[in-house]
Parts: structure tokens; C-alpha cells; sequence
């Protein structure tokens, strides 16, 4: 894989460092065919930014994408995940004004043929949506969970 246009790091408006010239973007992609829902984790490789911890899988926005797009390849590419196999709820931003994260939460049916794709990932499980803060997760994850997890919720009486 290449140097793709968004790669980079950029200060946002908190004086904080994040990855993506233009945001970042990551998949919350939700299981519905379970007694339960489910959510895929992906323990990011430990080369990699906030490695050995679990995340969405995800990335930078190049310049050409907008967030459901970036969402999507990224899954393709870190873990395998197929467009067809999505569907799309909600979008959920985290504002760093100059710079954003953009949760991308889609539902499918199945294990949407997940896997390890490439070296970004050292494992992915689908776990339940309960059990996630139980996950050594991702700072920026783990900050976003709880305002993730109730509109997962909200998500399944769509």
C-alpha cells in the first residue's frame, strides 16, 4: 500500500497530534444475527499507532472521501469487510474542530467475512456491544465509547 494523500499527522485545535491530514474515519460495524449484538474489535498490531490496544478498524480521509467512504475502504483493507455486507445507521463525530473522527456505525448480518487483512491488525473479534469497555481499547476509542454505545443502541430499532 502506497502514501495515500490524507496520510499524516496534523495538530488539531487542542494542541493534540492525530493521524489524517483531512480526519480519520472508522468502522462500528454491529452484528445483528446473534441473541445479542455484537461489535467488531480489531487489536491494531503493535507498530501501529496506539498499538496492542483494541480500536474500529480505520483510518485517514484522503482528500477525495467523505467519512461513510473512508470508513468503508478502511474496513475493506484492515479487515476484509465487503461494502455489500454493510449498511449504514449513523455517523458520529468526534469534533477536534480543526480535525474530526468519524464513527461510521453500520449493522450486517453474519461475520461479514471479517478477518486480518493486512499487518494493521493482530487480531479481530465480535464482541458484545456489553463487553466492550472491558477491552483494553484505544485511547481515543475508549473516550468515545460512551456516547458510542448508546447510539448503537438507538441503532437497532432502525
Amino acid at each position: 500500500m502506497g502514501l495515500r494523500d490524507g496520510d499524516g499527522w496534523v495538530e488539531c485545535d487542542c494542541g493534540r497530534y492525530h493521524w489524517g491530514l483531512y480526519g480519520a474515519a472508522g468502522l462500528l460495524l454491529v452484528r445483528r444475527d446473534l441473541p445479542e449484538p455484537h461489535v467488531l474489535l480489531q487489536l491494531r498490531a503493535a507498530w501501529t499507532h496506539g498499538g496492542n490496544t483494541w480500536a474500529l478498524p480505520g483510518g485517514a480521509l484522503d482528500s477525495h472521501e467523505d467519512p461513510v467512504a473512508a470508513a468503508k475502504r478502511e474496513a475493506w483493507e484492515e479487515v476484509g469487510v465487503e461494502e455489500h455486507h454493510l449498511n449504514v445507521v449513523d455517523v458520529f463525530t468526534d469534533d477536534h474542530g480543526s480535525w474530526g473522527y468519524h464513527t461510521v456505525i453500520a449493522h450486517c448480518h453474519g461475520d461479514a467475512n471479517a478477518g486480518i487483512a493486512n499487518g494493521e491488525s493482530e487480531a479481530v473479534h465480535w464482541v458484545n456491544i456489553n463487553d466492550v469497555h472491558t477491552y483494553d481499547l484505544h485511547p481515543g476509542f475508549a473516550g468515545s465509547w460512551p456516547h458510542l454505545h448508546p447510539r448503537v443502541i438507538t441503532s437497532l430499532t432502525i
